[in-house]
């Protein structure tokens, strides 16, 4: 139910609907102590309307209204107070989650809509380091998150599978590669091509010619330079499979920019017959002055694509498929400015769905205060830091529990849970510096804090012997258990709201918050007192149970039973 309506209702009948329910509904606050109540009005808002004094207006409808849905609501200088009944509101509100379970929270707002989500990203022929963190796992969440919206989502991971990183690539192989390092261990050699390519040219400016030539026979079609390029694709679309198992994230279409290359002549001819390209220093451009942007690079002077050439190819392809109401690029912020160019050039060309194009930004990954560059050689490989990860969870496991009987599967639930958890608490926008052992720690604003509170939940329940409890949960009003009803009566609120902002960091610190409140629950509560409260307790921790499991889904981590 929702709460804050029934105080809107309550103050529009109050003052006989001279302001309207919507009005007074988006004024509703909550207060910032549980001294002054559950939710409030702020009554200087009518002040113009009603022309009388704030605190007069709070006493009138405090006399007015109908109270006998709330435990008390008093007027405190200018503001109307709402105290709620807690033991309808947690009857309730249990009954709705033990009902619903995992999909209590659920909504419908985008039923029969399609997000298309451009995620992850990964250039072929280098490993996955700690900066293709923030793409795959934010843009993961935000498709949970709209799922749970009523929206259908295609996660997109379009590979860095095309452009003149490959006439580099190829340029280096051919001078300094050997084919059996490369079968042996591919990524690790071919990053080293890579990094000496880069630290070569600075040297010898000529190899970067060199490497321009390689990329046009590429786009050419010449047969050397294609097989290279597909054996680099294979091996490298291997690593970075086991690498997202391990993360358990799943996509759902891999075309890279490869895939649209011959889907580009499309983009200029059209652009052309809008007569939106135009010639400039012997290159093809789209001017944007008119949005106050720098003019986009459609084609270089030497015929060859660009970045946007294929964004605007991959932005078409996705309207015709999937018929996206948005379509949202999960990008660091530096790239924002790219963004707002191609969404200028979609909307020029007409596109439908242009104005549904979204850049998702986050800020930057550093370790040790280091911003990581692959062509400098500054990588931190993230499949092994999650293979530390869940080292060092699988060895504070062994200390705390070692009767656990899946010590390995928990370890891993808990090692990658700290590091998608890590990244999540924050608001994206936000940049992180790595610290791999602060994550891991089970107290303080971490992910496997949440998971133990939702291990101790499901113990209380094993302990208790009641596997399953009634549908209609019981009344329950110690002020203890309260703090942990009104925050599960939120969370289909914090739903909404992560899907309006795109921000898994809302889900995140609301896990937070719920799972604190219920340790304090926990600590100052006899649950399993054989008493006539109990059932009552133990619909309380099931409800946190569900809801800690699914907050904790919704980020990309799973919920272990046992720590």
């Amino acid at each position: 139910m929702d709460y804050r309506q029934q105080v809107a209702d309550a103050v529009a009948d109050s003052i006989n609907n001279q302001i309207s329910t919507n009005d007074i509904y988006g004024k509703i606050e909550k207060p910032k102590t549980p001294e002054n109540g559950d939710l409030a009005f702020p009554a200087f808002i009518l002040a113009k309307e009603l022309h009388k004094a704030p605190q007069m207006i709070a006493q009138d409808i405090v006399n007015n209204i109908d109270g006998s849905q709330f435990d008390k609501v008093v007027a405190v200088g200018p503001y109307v107070n709402f105290f709620l009944d807690k033991g309808k509101v947690s009857k309730q509100v249990m009954s709705d989650i033990l009902t619903d379970k995992e999909h209590y929270g659920d909504n419908y707002d985008g039923k029969d809509q399609t997000v298309t989500i451009d995620m992850s990203s990964p250039n072929i022929a280098k490993p996955m380091s700690m900066g293709h963190l923030r793409s795959t796992v934010i843009g993961n969440s935000i498709s949970e998150i709209l799922k749970k919206n009523g929206y259908k989502t295609v996660k997109d991971n379009h590979l860095g599978d095309w452009g003149t990183q490959f006439g580099k690539l190829i340029t280096a192989y051919l001078k300094w590669g050997n084919e059996d390092d490369v079968k042996r261990d591919p990524i690790h050699y071919l990053v080293q091509y890579y990094v000496k390519f880069h630290k070569e040219d600075q040297k010898d400016p000529e190899l970067d010619e060199e490497a321009r030539e390689w990329f046009k026979k590429l786009e050419d079609g010449d047969p050397e330079a294609t097989k290279l390029w597909k054996w680099f694709r294979d091996v490298s679309l291997k690593a970075f499979n086991n690498t997202y198992k391990t993360l358990g994230v799943s996509f759902d279409t891999y075309n890279g920019e490869s895939f649209y290359n011959d889907k580009m002549d499309e983009v200029v001819d059209i652009l052309k017959k809008d007569g939106l390209l135009q010639e400039s220093q012997g290159a093809q451009v789209v001017d944007l002055s008119d949005d106050n942007l720098n003019p986009a690079l459609i084609l270089k002077s030497d015929g060859a694509s660009l970045y946007i050439t294929r964004d605007i190819a991959t932005a078409l392809y996705r309207e015709r498929t999937y018929h996206p109401v948005m379509n949202l690029y999960v990008v660091g912020s530096e790239q924002t400015n790219y963004f707002h160019q191609l969404k200028a050039v979609l909307k020029k060309m007409g596109v439908e769905n242009a104005d549904g194009v979204h850049h998702i930004p986050f800020g930057l990954i550093t370790v040790n205060g280091k911003k990581l560059s692959t062509r400098r050689g500054n990588i931190i490989l993230l499949n092994q830091v999650l293979d530390e990860s869940i080292a060092m969870a699988k060895q504070q496991i062994a200390e705390k529990n070692p009767d656990l009987p899946n010590k390995d599967e928990v370890a891993k639930q808990v090692g990658v849970g700290a590091i998608i958890f890590g990244d999540l608490k924050s608001e994206r926008i936000n940049s992180i510096d790595f610290v791999l052992e602060d994550q891991l720690k089970f107290e303080g604003e971490t992910g496997p804090y949440v998971q133990y509170a939702h291990a101790r939940s499901e113990s209380i329940l094993r302990k208790s012997g009641k596997k399953e409890l009634n549908e209609s949960a019981n009344e329950l009003t110690d002020e203890s258990a309260w703090e942990v009803i009104k925050l599960l009566q939120a969370f289909p609120e914090v739903v909404k709201q992560a899907r309006n902002e795109f921000e898994p960091s809302d889900v995140a610190k609301y896990s937070l918050r719920l799972a604190k409140a219920f340790n304090k629950y926990y600590a100052h509560s006899k649950i399993l007192a054989d008493d006539d409260e109990q059932d009552a307790h133990l619909d309380l921790v099931k409800s946190v149970a569900i809801v800690l499991k699914e907050s904790l889904r919704l980020l990309g981590i799973e919920a272990p039973d046992q720590m």
